[in-house]
């Protein structure tokens, strides 16, 4: 990994069903590359308790453009990465979602966002 330019984000989902989280996973899975494998299907763990979902993806490794997705619900979503990494995978989310700003939080070498996603 470059040091100047750290090139990857962990995003954890959570708040949505396992279909929308899947949809979300799939729709930045052709956009970057990812540990998430395409057979790697989000599952709920426990019924009564909140799931959380997560996954890395490195936005050096772009597969071209992204077009908008649709969900059936709100997904949230906490992205955390460098400064650099961070500006280009939010360009995809906004090329992908409606994407509404809950919170952002700048440290000295990273960012995070907490953001509310929607299909488009």
């Amino acid at each position: 990994m470059d040091s100047e330019h750290p090139e990857s984000v962990s995003v954890e989902l959570s708040g949505c069903s396992k279909e929308d989280a899947r949809t979300v996973f799939d729709a930045l899975r052709s956009c970057f590359t990812s540990d998430r494998r395409a057979d790697d299907v989000p599952r709920d763990f426990h019924e009564a308790r909140p799931t959380v979902w997560l996954g890395t993806f490195d936005v050096a490794d772009a597969h071209g453009s992204c077009g908008p997705t649709h969900l059936r619900g709100s997904v949230t979503a906490d992205v955390q990465g460098g400064y650099w990494a961070i500006d280009r995978f939010r360009a995809a989310l906004d090329s992908l979602f409606t994407v509404e700003d809950l919170c952002t939080a700048s440290g000295d070498q990273e960012r995070e966002l907490h953001v509310r996603l929607q299909g488009r």
